[in-house]
């Protein structure tokens, strides 16, 4: 990361690194802007499309001929056909011969070539539009990740503007801690950014040939900066050897997150089409989503672990949910001609504050268990790979130390009785008993398949409880 026994001026870096993002952040903003274009996507054929068909057509098998005079004399006969004409096209995908005037049946004496030939044209005026729609939408697409990458951009440039260097407070008490743990540390770097929210890099090795578990010197750390513990993120080193290597180390939150999932497919299917994320890997946050698949079985199945691994990956990569959500919807639109919907539900808790912010794209309500009772929070939304451009439905609530989030797919909620079932199931969830997450979704699991006589669709409840970290 930086070469030994160097001592560079963290904060000059810091504001160098966060003005070349900024800038990049703008270069992109521009990159968009000027992929933008006047024309709107448009998925039918307009009258002039079919007016330049009928004049390629008679050139090509009339000659000199006008004897049909097919479009008529007056502007309103020929705007009244080339409507009705471009509207069989599209209803049927061709022209039959009782289609054309009766006066281009009687005196036409090549209405079949003529036909043959205006039924070719406009297949290829339709294949022209279809590939600017595609060409259009893939322009589009293109603007889309422009912007959210800006916003990612801008959002880093930020935070690293505002991170605090405290490594000249806190670094001679760090290597005496490690040092008393036969670990040598040939450099540092401890950030503070918003919040006080800490993130430390090390640059150590062991002595005597050694091995120590980067889990363990996160705990060494914790005591030595005397605050909250630490913990080491899945895209670090997990040992420290007697080679010298770059860990990273993350704080924890003042909240914990305990998740637990039951669910169950429909009945004769042997897989389900509900697919679930749970991420901790998040520095300050916990992430949770539920992805329902359109119907049920292997393919719905595949279609919402698509989803699944794409959201995982962008929210692990740094994306913020919203932008996340955003560039998943426009990969499925451009995955090919068939629609692939997939409901999402995700919740995303900041682990320094508690505040829950929920984004859903067509799924169903959830639930928040708190000492005043249960609360229902829900929005209605189309699904992902649906309409382009999507917005998500964000809900923002803070949640207090033992509450709990509950998840569930409509498969959950079509189970319940009534004609309210949000009510219903609201009822159900208040007058449980009070238990782990894990019970909770089991339990809630069986009181739905006990209302029914079959499984209907595919059932699946998220659950996960927010609490104190007490050594905080």
């Amino acid at each position: 990361m930086w070469r030994r026994g160097s001592h560079p001026d963290l904060a000059d870096v810091n504001v160098y690194t966060a003005r070349r993002l900024g800038d990049m952040a703008q270069s992109l903003e521009l990159l968009a802007k000027s992929c933008e274009g006047d024309k709107e996507i448009d998925g039918r054929l307009t009258q002039e499309d079919a007016e330049a068909a009928l004049q390629m057509t008679a050139a090509v098998t009339c000659g000199g001929c006008a004897r049909c005079r097919i479009l008529g004399e007056t502007q309103m006969e020929r705007t009244y056909y080339l409507g009705y004409l471009l509207r069989v096209f599209e209803q049927n995908g061709r022209l039959e011969m009782a289609d054309m005037p009766l006066l281009f049946q009687e005196v036409c004496r090549k209405r079949e070539e003529y036909l043959a030939q205006l039924n070719r044209c406009l297949g290829r005026a339709a294949m022209n539009l279809e590939w600017k729609n595609r060409f259009l939408e893939s322009r589009d697409t293109v603007m889309t990740q422009f912007r959210e990458l800006s916003v990612l951009l801008e959002e880093f440039a930020h935070q690293m503007e505002r991170a605090t260097d405290i490594t000249a407070t806190k670094g001679n008490v760090v290597k005496r801690a490690f040092r008393s743990h036969s670990m040598i540390v040939e450099n540092l770097l401890l950030l503070e950014y918003e919040e006080e929210r800490r993130e430390a890099y090390l640059t150590v090795r062991t002595e005597g040939g050694r091995c120590v578990v980067a889990k363990d010197a996160a705990e060494i750390l914790g005591r030595a900066m005397g605050r909250r513990s630490w913990y080491v993120p899945r895209d670090t080193r997990t040992l420290i050897t007697r080679r010298t290597a770059t860990v990273r180390f993350v704080e924890c939150g003042n909240y914990r997150v305990v998740y637990g999932v039951a669910g169950i497919p429909k009945e004769g299917e042997t897989e389900s089409g509900d697919n679930y994320m749970y991420s901790g890997n998040i520095p300050g946050q916990a992430v949770m989503s539920l992805f329902d698949g359109m119907g049920s079985g292997a393919r719905a199945g595949a279609e919402s672990r698509r989803v699944t691994e794409l959201t995982q990956q962008l929210l692990e990569a740094g994306f913020c949910a919203r932008s996340a959500l955003k560039m998943v919807n426009t990969i499925l639109l451009m995955s090919g001609t068939q629609q692939h919907p997939v409901t999402v539900d995700l919740a995303c808790v900041d682990l320094h504050t508690g505040v829950l912010e929920a984004m859903k794209m067509g799924a169903a309500a959830s639930f928040v268990r708190g000492d005043g009772g249960v609360e229902i929070l829900e929005a209605g939304q189309a699904p992902a790979g649906v309409v382009n451009p999507a917005e998500p439905v964000l809900l923002t609530r803070k949640l207090w130390d033992g509450e709990m989030v509950i998840m569930v797919t409509d498969g959950v909620l079509e189970a319940c009785p009534g004609i309210n079932k949000e009510e219903i199931l609201r009822e159900y969830i208040e007058a449980m008993p009070v238990k782990g997450p894990q019970d909770m979704a089991e339990g809630l699991l069986q009181f739905v398949r006990e209302q029914g006589d079959s499984i209907r669709d595919d059932m699946t409840v998220l659950a996960a409880g927010i609490w104190k970290n007490r050594k905080n």
